[in-house]
């Protein structure tokens, strides 16, 4: 378990702000990162349950990596797996707008010839699309970027690609990451994989293409970013398991930027153990991004995400206290009956322990709307040249773009200090009291660059999923894992899956001829209000 020195991370989050202010770009002017593998452990392969060896998509990524690693299945029959779902279910999800069915197939075939390097060798992967892929466009779903190939991958593409994996395509996301997945024009697109026949359901966003994509069993893993809940609330909208890890972890290099001091890559998976696995690979130092370097070493968070027991009961691998705010399961709403019903569980496990804990001082002026905007300077500003071109670029999400570009530099200086301040109270007044903390909402850890884990606790009778979000302090992404791991080992929501949509489903309205209305249409007063 990770301990870090919490005056160390204030001072380094300072220093962050400071590189921001100074004009730092998270796209790099360097060659692409070039490792090796990760090392995962023994615990990164499970042996699949009875119903998974039935169909090869419903398979986690640890248990796909036990079958291909015991050679009961090779990559190519996953992959093919994979692109057989897409071809009859991509219609009415719309999860992506690149599918590399070519690519992923030749990657496969040479995965099968290739000595087995870990978990990851030969799992295919949703991509979101503001990752750079070598030699596929990358578009960030905008008009700015829609015709843009970059010629190496992301960082943390690379990591994953040098740990085995294939790429099946990118994925459908918010216009410039500001709101759920909709053309650049603000027609909705990408469903929630529980409605797909209902666009009006939230799937959450911006990763919204990975959500839906991973959770309607179109790949098996991908990739997210997060500034404003982008990991976590499309996560807890389609019953999947989302990482945000802690500002630094993963590299920026070679994703579009949106906040240089709030961006979080990050995965979505099906329960803690994927993520774990997609984490390790993802995280690590990088000389493109001064964000990565000089931090704690990296634990081993497929052990932390590996339940434990005692006997036959599960017990948690550290003991934990987990912060419960004022207000979290008030009420008698199917989602307070589900944080209430989460946190009783989670009591039962031995070793946890609920504690309350209070709000730290002047927490809703602290994070409100008037210090919460400062990050949109830091949005605006590498795009200046286009804001003073052509205002059309930015689509449906311009008002906001807008907002950042005038914004005063007293109010964003003021705004940082603020964020300063805030984050030595979270510091000092929740993570004295506890381990871990419950959270309505991702709210003020994305602005602080702490890390959070949204995971699955239920249902609403309408057979939405509900979940929640874990806090965690500086770099204890194993500590989440280990409370998410334990959770779900007495628990099976994670294990549910969504019902196939129709098989003929609504043609995508990337290449429909419906007019927009049929569809949905964001305005710019929708993006603003929903900004990631």
């Amino acid at each position: 378990m990770t301990t870090v020195d919490r005056r160390a991370f204030l001072a380094r989050t300072a220093a962050v702000a400071a590189v921001a202010a100074a004009g730092a770009s998270a796209i790099p002017a360097t060659a692409a990162w070039a490792g090796g593998a990760a090392r995962f452990g023994g615990n990164a392969y499970v042996r699949p349950r009875p119903e998974a060896f039935t169909d090869l998509t419903e398979l986690t990524l640890a248990e796909a990596a036990w079958m291909i690693k015991n050679g009961r299945i090779k990559p190519i029959d996953l992959v093919e797996a994979y692109l057989a779902r897409i071809g009859t279910y991509e219609p009415a999800y719309q999860a992506f707008n690149t599918v590399l069915a070519d690519q992923a197939r030749a990657a496969a075939k040479v995965a099968g010839r290739k000595p087995h390097v870990g978990p990851l060798h030969g799992i295919p992967l949703a991509i979101k699309d503001n990752y750079w892929t070598a030699g596929v466009r990358t578009t960030a779903n905008s008009f700015l970027f829609q015709d843009f190939v970059p010629p190496y991958d992301a960082t943390a593409v690379g990591r994953l690609k040098a740990n085995g994996a294939i790429v099946l395509g990118k994925t459908q996301m918010g216009p410039l990451a500001t709101t759920r997945a909709t053309t650049p024009d603000g027609r909705v697109t990408t469903v929630n994989a529980w409605t797909p026949t209902n666009p009006g359901t939230d799937p959450g966003g911006s990763s919204t293409g990975t959500a839906t994509s991973v959770a309607g069993r179109m790949a098996t893993s991908g990739t997210g970013t997060q500034t404003g809940g982008s990991i976590t609330a499309p996560s807890n909208a389609q019953n999947l398991t989302g990482l945000k890890p802690t500002m630094g972890r993963v590299s920026l290099a070679g994703i579009i930027p949106l906040s240089y001091t709030r961006d979080h890559p990050g995965p979505l998976a099906r329960d803690a153990k994927d993520a774990a696995i997609m984490l390790t690979a993802m995280a690590g130092e990088d000389p493109a991004d001064p964000r990565t370097q000089g931090l704690p070493r990296v634990p081993n968070l497929v052990e932390a995400a590996t339940p434990v027991y005692s006997g036959r009961r599960v017990r948690a691998r550290w003991n934990t206290r987990i912060g419960v705010l004022p207000g979290y399961a008030d009420g008698t709403s199917a989602t307070a009956l589900a944080r209430q019903a989460f946190l009783s569980t989670v009591d039962k496990v031995e070793g946890v322990r609920l504690v309350d804990v209070p709000f730290p001082d002047e927490w809703e002026l602290l994070t409100g709307g008037a210090f919460n905007n400062v990050r949109l300077p830091e949005r605006s500003e590498p795009f200046m040249p286009y804001l003073r071109t052509d205002l059309r670029g930015f689509g449906v999400s311009v008002t906001g773009w807008l907002q950042g570009a005038l914004l005063g530099a007293n109010e964003f200086i003021t705004g940082q200090r603020a964020k300063l301040l805030l984050l030595e109270r979270v510091l000092d007044q929740i993570f004295d009291h506890c381990d871990v903390v419950v959270q309505t909402g991702p709210v003020p850890f994305d602005i602080l660059g702490l890390p959070e884990i949204g995971f699955p606790i239920g249902f609403t009778t309408a057979g939405v999923p509900i979940g929640t979000i874990l806090g965690g302090a500086p770099y204890a992404e194993d500590r989440l894992l280990s409370v998410v791991a334990a959770y779900q080992a007495v628990t099976d929501w994670h294990w549910r899956r969504p019902p196939n949509p129709p098989a003929a489903g609504a043609p995508s309205a990337l290449r429909s001829a419906a007019p927009a209305e049929d569809r949905g249409r964001l305005t710019a007063e929708d993006v603003v209000a929903q900004t990631q």
